[in-house]
């Protein structure tokens, strides 16, 4: 299965990226991880896919590091659809004191707008 992972740096995208990678390395799938505008406390695009990259160095899995320019919510659905991923992973983000998800703009734009799986790692 082909893969696609969103990822800025945030605690979020991190546990997405833990998460995901245990699943792929036991599932055998293929791992493209897409670094998108990174969270404003984060690091630069560079120093998200060392840091990516280092987050998989002790798996055997082989995983693809690509950036995302513009608007990242279309730009992975398109990436997605058009290279035939079979699931996009996004980083779930806070829970309400009621137990309601909050969601950023990128994680419902994927949401609404996929035509492919879509998994949000709480």
């Amino acid at each position: 299965m082909k893969v696609l992972l969103a990822f800025d740096g945030s605690e979020a995208s991190v546990d997405a990226l833990e998460r995901t990678v245990e699943r792929a390395a036991d599932a055998g799938d293929e791992l493209t991880v897409a670094i998108t505008d990174p969270d404003p406390e984060a690091d630069s695009r560079e120093a998200l896919a060392e840091r990516a990259e280092s987050l998989v160095a002790d798996t055997e899995l082989s995983v693809t590091v690509r950036h995302v320019e513009g608007q990242p919510g279309s730009e992975l659905v398109a990436i997605a659809e058009s290279e035939a991923f079979d699931e996009i992973v996004l980083g779930g983000n806070t829970t309400s004191p009621m137990g309601k998800i909050s969601i950023d703009q990128t994680a419902e734009f994927v949401l609404l707008n996929s035509h492919i799986t879509v998994t949000l790692v709480r």
